[in-house]
């Protein structure tokens, strides 16, 4: 092993140094061509399309960005206007609603001054049937007067008395009877 170290040493000491590194000059050339010809080709082909489209992607990007940006500022105003409108919905159905309740008031005192109308006109009613019928009562109870009266002093004089001689004295006794 030791003789091997010494072989190895020597043909490294006799090389250039990149074949002590264990690169050969003639094989790094043409890597390093190699290189730069796929560089270029990738550069011409590759790269170009890809930074062209990533461009294209930068603006959708950005686009969308703002148009996102626009549609808040949009939400926002017609959140406001929402809102505004939801308000003077809620005023017009208050004012409806009281404009209902003041209606409803009015129709209700209405209805209580014809309900006080026809329950005045009912007891003018009743109080003329009354008035009727208390006189109608009346006459039948003069009637009914004069015929037990007529019957009474036919009983106590013996003799029948005309109607006319009956109604004086029935008039005699009903006036005597309203004094006391």
């Amino acid at each position: 092993m030791i003789q091997n170290i010494f072989i190895a040493s020597e043909t490294t000491a006799s090389s250039s140094p990149l074949e002590a590194l264990g690169v050969s000059p003639k094989v790094f050339v043409i890597q390093l061509v190699t290189f730069v010809l796929v560089f270029a080709l990738l550069k011409k082909f590759a790269f170009g399309p890809v930074g062209k489209m990533l461009a294209e992607r930068r603006k959708t990007i950005d686009a969308g960005v703002q148009m996102g940006l626009q549609m808040e500022k949009q939400k926002s105003q017609m959140d406001e206007k929402v809102i505004i409108a939801l308000r003077d919905a809620r005023l017009e159905a208050d004012k409806i609603i009281s404009n209902g309740h003041e209606e409803a008031r009015e129709i209700i005192r209405e209805a209580e001054k014809v309900a006080g109308r026809k329950t005045d006109l009912m007891l003018a009613d009743a109080e003329a049937r009354i008035a009727e019928e208390s006189v109608q009562a009346k006459r039948k109870l003069e009637k009914d007067l004069i015929g037990l009266v007529s019957e009474a002093t036919e009983a106590i004089v013996g003799e029948k008395i005309d109607a006319k001689k009956d109604a004086q004295i029935v008039d005699r006794i009903i006036k005597g009877l309203a004094k006391k």
